[in-house]
């Protein structure tokens, strides 16, 4: 090794001790030609003092270098608390450049604001600095906590196949052309759902693989077209099977990376109450602002925007004292959304109601408006109106923007919930019928023998788990029974033909004695982002795409050449 000690690791009792650092010069400070870097390793950074004219390198930031020298204390009064090596220093006897750095494109150390854009082209940089290199490093320690615990509850790691063929599962596939097969193509896998369901065929019981997942999907904030996901499996099982592990993986990675012991078990709530009370399918339960159904109150109203086959309100505190402008700005927010516009009531100080929307009610109806929705004085009061789901998906998009813009969310608590009973199917918009997750999610066994005649209202044997707002996992008992996967086809619109040719293997594989079966995945990028407090997934992928999906670092993707094309086979035509 060139280095004996790591700079992070030294303390108090090892001055008097000739020690051989290596790193990169974080910071230089000159007093009087006395010299002082602090030399940064991956194990932290310690302080090391000399003499310029013993070492007249011209030590820029990022150099790196080795340093000989002997560990003292600090002279006191110079002591720095805040670092765990900064009761001592290095004093230098000898110090090598062992190569140099070209002026930097932004500073490591420091919070400095530096654009994303920036970022990820020099990632190998920003990799260095302490936020970024912490991420990585409970990332790595998250991985390992999850491989121990799912070897000791027994299952199997099973790597399932990259090159694939597509199937339908809710976004466009990555096509990868396949050159001794021209005109045909492999599919980049959305997820293993097919090859895990396999694996429960073939007598495994219990699978898991941390897997890489392939999504074409349109522009979104917080997606990556390639992420991983930790997928399991289990045979013989039943959902309260499939929550218990799920439990235990989530509470041992909160508990040894962040010291916090989850309450067990994790509350429970429905599909339908959690879009009754919150808009959303994704509850964020660390503050309130629960939605209010006024259907039945506004049942006669003369007003024409509330006949409608839901009214619902969400309350702003404070919000009545919003400026013109700022509530105008609700009316662009909430366009930005796709809806009309967001309907609201002031209460005043006094308790009278002000706003657009007042001047269209009733005596009576404004008489007991601010009581139906627990309205003090000095709120506002947003609606929304129309269908049930539209309305519901603003008003629970309104709640969080209240709780952000208020300060209502207590980012310092950890919220976790299961929701389940998901609708099985929702409507395609074409007078037809779409699958909520896949369409082997198997019916709540109420709904195991007559989901085919109400769709609209069959439940699925399905949860997610929810955390601070974000689903971090979702999974279901899948189907096992050829009788029930044909009746869910049958629903679909999917037929026998179709359905061989998309699934025909899995469908062949279920002829020879398939066990009941059911699983979870989780995404592993979010829970690390959850667990190291970063704000995007994109904190936690080592080297991450913009939000576009282009890689500033290789300038990925990019064209390629005529030739490469023809190779590949892009443009030919199958054999028949």
């Amino acid at each position: 090794m060139i280095r004996t000690h790591t700079a992070g690791s030294l303390r108090k009792e090892h001055a008097g001790q000739q020690v051989t650092l290596a790193g990169w010069v974080a910071r230089r400070r000159d007093h009087g030609g006395v010299v002082f870097i602090d030399l940064r390793d991956a194990s932290g950074s310690a302080q090391v003092v000399f003499r310029e004219e013993d070492h007249a390198h011209d030590l820029r930031a990022e150099y790196c270098v080795k340093v000989v020298g002997e560990v003292r204390v600090r002279p006191e009064g110079n002591e720095n608390p805040d670092l765990p090596t900064g009761a001592i220093e290095v004093v230098a006897e000898q110090v090598e450049v062992l190569s140099e750095s070209a002026p930097l494109p932004f500073p490591i150390e420091g919070n400095v604001g530096v654009s994303e854009e920036a970022r990820l082209k020099y990632r190998y940089l920003d990799i260095r600095r302490q936020q970024v290199a912490h991420a990585m490093r409970v990332r790595s320690k998250a991985t390992y906590l999850a491989n121990e615990t799912m070897n000791e509850l027994g299952f199997v790691y099973v790597d399932t196949p990259t090159l694939t063929r597509s199937t339908p599962e809710g976004a466009r596939d990555f096509l990868v052309p396949v050159r001794l097969q021209p005109g045909n193509w492999y599919a980049l896998p959305q997820s293993p759902q097919l090859f895990k369901q396999l694996l429960q065929v073939a007598g495994l019981e219990r699978y898991y693989q941390l897997a890489k997942c392939y999504r074409d999907e349109d522009l979104r904030a917080d997606r990556q077209p390639e992420f991983t996901q930790i997928d399991l499996e289990m045979s013989f099982v039943d959902q309260e099977d499939v929550i218990a592990v799920g439990e235990k993986l989530v509470g041992r990675l909160w508990r040894e990376i962040l010291g916090y012991e989850i309450p067990m078990p994790l509350p429970r709530m429905t599909y339908a109450e959690a879009m009754a009370r919150y808009g959303s399918d994704k509850p964020d339960l660390r503050f309130g602002q629960e939605l209010v159904e006024m259907t039945g109150y506004f049942a006669g109203t003369s007003f024409r925007v509330f006949q409608a086959d839901y009214v619902g309100a969400v309350v702003m505190p404070g919000g009545a004292s919003q400026t013109r402008k700022e509530l105008d700005g609700w009316q662009e927010w909430a366009r930005s959304r796709g809806a009309k516009g967001l309907a609201y009531v002031l209460v005043q100080p006094d308790g009278t109601l002000g706003g657009p929307v007042a001047k269209n009610l009733s005596e009576q109806e404004l008489a007991g408006l601010a009581e139906a929705v627990k309205a003090a004085p000095g709120d506002a009061v947003f609606f929304a109106a129309g269908g049930r789901s539209a309305a519901r998906d603003l008003l629970g998009a309104a709640r969080l923007e209240i709780g952000r813009r208020c300060g209502l969310i207590d980012e310092s608590q950890w919220s976790f919930l299961w929701v389940v009973d998901a609708p099985m199917f929702e409507e395609d918009g074409e007078g037809g019928w779409t699958a909520v997750h896949h369409p082997f999610t198997g019916p709540k066994p109420e709904w195991a023998d007559t989901f085919q005649d109400n769709p609209g209202e069959a439940l699925a044997y399905a949860y997610d788990m929810v955390c601070n707002g974000m689903e971090i996992g979702g999974g279901s008992i899948r189907i096992h029974r050829a009788e029930m996967q044909q009746r869910v086809f049958d629903v679909l619109g999917i037929s026998k033909e179709e359905a061989e040719s998309k699934f025909g293997f899995l469908l062949e594989a279920f002829k020879y004695g398939p066990p009941p079966h059911g699983g979870i995945a989780y995404g592993w990028d979010r829970i690390c982002m959850l667990l190291s407090g970063g704000e995007s997934i994109r904190d936690v992928i080592a080297f991450p795409k913009t939000a576009s999906g282009f890689d500033p670092l290789t300038a990925a993707p990019t064209p390629i050449t005529a030739e490469q094309r023809k190779e590949a086979g892009v443009d030919a035509q199958p054999k028949e």
